[in-house]
């Protein structure tokens, strides 16, 4: 899995350090990110050819109701699944900056909003009460064993679709622990990754090693978020990091990823979103009881578009 875990504790008293206050009256325009869904299968920060990927695998399970659950070698199974890592980075202007805030424990989510920051170089919020933007995103604590912190929910999407678009199969809805866990492929490219000492480089260092409440369901504030030049994801072994196929016929399919595909969290570019690979599914001849997982093969690799095959 995809995650570096430190001590931070007490995280939104970090970023209230850390995050310089907005200045009053400011009117720079907002130094908006992009979040660009990497391809399908690929390890974070990957530049080569996604075709030649390895992070994905087809996976036999004995429980259907289990979040990941061990991959049977032989059959019988219940069911079966595709396992693939899914990354996002972030290639604006500014960081994705996100703090949820619930009033009390009771309560089973967070409210969220956005931080942006005002101009190049300039102040960036420090918290959920001076954030600018309102959402309609929210957080939920997620007790599965390689997660048990806080995810954004509705963050990302997968989906198993005809060449029509017509979608086969879908995720179980889920979410991310947002942090810079590896550098993108293209860092050295992009015009405003963080500087050390800066606004936007104090966030940097936040979300370096940002747990999101890891092992704190009792926590009232949370902090999410992607640098410029960063990115995150979860890898193909981590819970519901899977799509069932149990049911789905022999045949051509695209699957897709998408990022904030609600768009409630606002970006410069909502054109990168979707990443997908056209693949083929072959069952054994075999009827009754799962026996062997069916041949699956990715064919041909679309980074940037939702469809493929």
């Amino acid at each position: 899995m995809l995650r570096k875990y430190g001590a931070l504790a007490g995280a939104v008293v970090a970023a209230t350090v850390l995050v310089s206050a907005p200045r009053a009256g400011a009117e720079a325009s907002p130094m908006l990110p992009d979040l660009r869904q990497a391809p399908v299968g690929c390890p974070g920060g990957y530049g080569g050819d996604p075709v030649a990927c390895e992070a994905w695998d087809v996976c036999m399970v004995a429980d259907p109701a289990l979040p990941r659950g061990e991959c049977l070698k032989t059959g019988p199974a219940k069911a079966v699944r595709i396992r693939f890592t899914g990354s996002v980075d972030n290639i604006g202007d500014g960081p994705l900056l996100l703090f949820g805030r619930r009033d009390s424990a009771d309560e089973p989510t967070m409210r969220v909003r956005q931080a942006l920051q005002s101009g190049v170089d300039g102040p960036i919020p420090d918290g959920f009460a001076s954030a600018q933007r309102a959402t309609t995103a929210f957080t939920y604590y997620e007790p599965a064993q390689s997660h048990e912190h806080w995810h954004l929910m509705g963050f990302e999407r997968f989906q198993l679709r005809t060449p029509a678009g017509d979608a086969v199969t879908a995720d179980r809805t889920n979410g991310f622990c947002l942090g810079d866990r590896y550098p993108s492929h293209d860092v050295g490219r992009l015009p405003h990754t963080p500087e050390a000492g800066t606004s936007a480089g104090k966030v940097a260092d936040l979300l370096h090693d940002n747990t999101c409440g890891h092992r704190s369901p009792e926590a009232l504030d949370v902090v999410e978020g992607i640098s410029v030049g960063a990115g995150d994801g979860h890898g193909y072994d981590a819970d519901f990091q899977w799509l069932d196929i149990t049911h789905v016929p022999s045949g051509t399919y695209d699957l897709v990823q998408t990022v904030n595909p609600d768009r409630a969290l606002l970006e410069k570019d909502y054109g990168n979103n979707s990443s997908s690979v056209s693949i083929s599914i072959e069952w054994p001849d075999d009827a009754g009881p799962i026996q062997a997982p069916p041949r699956v093969e990715f064919r041909r690799a679309c980074p940037g578009r939702a469809r493929c095959s």
